[in-house]
């Protein structure tokens, strides 16, 4: 599968939103590389652990939470 460019973290990046967390949920695992190179911060499958995935999102938020007040 061919993916279309991320063009919301480009537009994150040039407007200094770097603080902005892009998260990809139903993406298939061939996929998960190519986002993550692009600035995606998680990507989940099709099936995930719902409560798994929720858990490791706001470990995400807390974590840049804690840097943004560095």
């Amino acid at each position: 599968m061919a993916l279309r460019p991320i063009r919301p973290i480009d537009v994150f990046r040039t407007e200094d939103a770097d603080d902005i967390l892009a998260i990809c949920g139903g993406v298939p695992q061939q996929d998960y590389d190519f986002l993550k190179a692009r600035g995606v911060a998680a990507v989940y499958g099709p099936g995930a652990d719902i409560p798994k995935a929720a858990g490791e999102v706001l470990r995400l938020i807390q974590a840049g939470r804690m840097m943004a007040a560095e």
